[in-house]
This record gives structure tokens, C-alpha cells and sequence, in this order.
């Protein structure tokens, strides 16, 4: 019976001491209310350099994941979202999709381009790692980069995602990066950053996009820049 007893308090007081520990180590603060994030729509121009925002030719857009259900407040995913087609007046055509999500937590977080596209049909291949070199001497993005195809439509993409003020383009860097800021009490915001081309083979797409993020880049002051680089 002794044993029993002791046996119920330890027990009592591993549970008293897992539910202070989780109300401890559970984040509350929201970075995007400390970090307030620039306003897209005004910060990412319609025309700059030889690039001229143009009808909207048919760009994959971010829906909510399958089986989301929004909470009591409504809240989704993203809060701003900035879908653009530029052309360069040669005829060459990217899409651009910059989406701002103020809270990354295990319920919201952002989606990832493969995702998107394969919900929409597409087929997913070549994809790898790059970086890209969006200013002369500062270190380059990393950037994912793919080709998604459906039908006749060939769209080579690049792109990245940050987690705060980290790029965390893997679910491994994703998750890390979430962990990182929940253990200093802190929920982190996240954007996601894409581009896209048609028409182009692979190789000339990605040379292209790479071309548009730098002009885009170089149009932006460098204080807003660092919310698109993920540097803080």
C-alpha cells in the first residue's frame, strides 16, 4: 500500500511538473507584432527597370491546406498576398507570388510551391537547391528551385521561405527554426517568395528570374529588403 502511495505522488508530480514545464516552453509572443512587415502592395512596385506589371496569366496562387479549418476568429494562413505578372517588354513573361503569413505554429504555417502546384495538377521535377546572386557583394539567397508541369504548361520556379528572420526553405530548417523562436517565448511570422516563367526552357527561365530579382531588389530600400531576405 506504502508503495501504491508513493507511486500516485510521483506520479501526481511528474504530471504538476509536465503541465508547468509545457505552460512555460509554450511561446505567446508574436514576432509580427514586434516585426511589423512592410506593406506589399506599396513596397513591391508595378514597374521598375524594364519590367511592367501586366494582365495576370493564369498564376498558382497559395490555397489553405487540405482539411484546415480556421478558428473561432476566422484566421488564415496568409494576411498579405501580392500576386503580380511583369513582362519586360521583349516579350519574356515571370510571375511573381509574395504571401505573408504573421504566425508560424504548428496549425498555420505556410505552404510550400510543390504543394500548391500538384493540389493544381501539375507534375514536380528537377528539384535542387540553389543560390542566387540578387546584389554584387552580399552573400546570395538560397533558393529552391523546380519545374512543374502540366499539360503543355512548363513552369521552371524559384523560390524561398523564411521563419522569422531565417530562410527555412527544408521541413527540417522549418521546424528548427520554429523551435528556436517557441524557446524563447516567441511565435515566429513567415513569407513565402516565388517566381515563375512560361514559355522558357529551364535554363533561360531561371537566368531570367534571377535578372527580375535583382532589378526588383534594387528598386527596394534596404530596410524593406531585409524582410525578403530573411536577414534581421
Amino acid at each position: 500500500m506504502k508503495v501504491n502511495r508513493v507511486q500516485i505522488i510521483l506520479t501526481s508530480v511528474a504530471i504538476l511538473g509536465s503541465a508547468v514545464l509545457a505552460a512555460v516552453l509554450t511561446p505567446h509572443e508574436l514576432m509580427a507584432h514586434t516585426s511589423v512587415a512592410p506593406k506589399l502592395e506599396s513596397v513591391i512596385p508595378t514597374r521598375f527597370g524594364t519590367w511592367t506589371q501586366v494582365q495576370d496569366t493564369g498564376l498558382v496562387t497559395p490555397a489553405e491546406p487540405e482539411g484546415y479549418v480556421p478558428d473561432e476568429k476566422g484566421t488564415k494562413v496568409y494576411s498579405q498576398e501580392v500576386a503580380r505578372t511583369y513582362t519586360d517588354g521583349r516579350g519574356n513573361i515571370v510571375m511573381m507570388m509574395v504571401a505573408y503569413a504573421p504566425v508560424q505554429n504548428y496549425r498555420l504555417k505556410s505552404h510550400r510551391p510543390e504543394i500548391c502546384y500538384t493540389a493544381g495538377g501539375f507534375r514536380i521535377s528537377d528539384k535542387h537547391s540553389e543560390t542566387v546572386a540578387y546584389r554584387d557583394g552580399v552573400s546570395g539567397l538560397n533558393t529552391v528551385r523546380l519545374v512543374a508541369q502540366r499539360e503543355n504548361r512548363l513552369e521552371p520556379i524559384t523560390y524561398w521561405m523564411t521563419v522569422g528572420h531565417e530562410i527555412s526553405n527544408s521541413v527540417v530548417d522549418h521546424q528548427l527554426n520554429r523551435l528556436k523562436y517557441g524557446l524563447r517565448g516567441k511565435i515566429p511570422d513567415g513569407a513565402l517568395f516565388r517566381f515563375s516563367t512560361v514559355g522558357l526552357p529551364p535554363e533561360a527561365s531561371f537566368k531570367l528570374q534571377e535578372q527580375f530579382i535583382r532589378d526588383l531588389f534594387a528598386t527596394i530600400t534596404p530596410q524593406e529588403l531585409k524582410f525578403f531576405t530573411g536577414t534581421s
